[in-house]
């Protein structure tokens, strides 16, 4: 089973940021994201257990670069031509114009997606 990136629904899309995903892969969804240097994942992720991401990622960084910080404080820095796998409990800031490619449990990424609308929505109305 096979998909083109261009393929993919755009789920959000908003100034040099394209967001896109497509669940079915084996009870996983695919994601190819891009993302602007500045992106800060930490104010959407507020209101999460310890205001961090609670759904696993594995991926492959295509482009760009990101710091993640994890629950227990160790931070690591994520740079084109990485594979990566991020745990329950992280966050993360874009550091160069990102593009990226990542699978993630179906289940897990609705909740964290559904959290991240209701933040945006709330920022919005500030």
């Amino acid at each position: 089973m096979k998909i083109r990136k261009e393929k993919i629904p755009v789920k959000m899309e908003g100034p040099g940021t394209v967001m896109r995903n497509l669940s079915g892969y084996g009870g996983m969804t695919v994601a190819f994201n891009e993302l602007p240097a500045g992106t800060d994942f930490a104010p959407l992720l507020a209101g999460l257990k310890n205001d961090k991401c609670q759904c696993p990622h594995w991926g492959y960084m295509v482009d760009g670069e990101m710091i993640v910080l994890y629950n227990d404080g160790f931070e690591e820095t994520i740079s084109a031509g990485d594979a990566f796998y991020l745990p329950p409990g992280h966050t993360a800031k874009v550091t160069k114009d990102a593009k990226l490619l990542d699978f993630s449990p179906e289940k897990e990424l609705e909740e964290v997606l559904a959290h991240v609308a209701k933040r945006i929505a709330e920022m919005g109305n500030a």
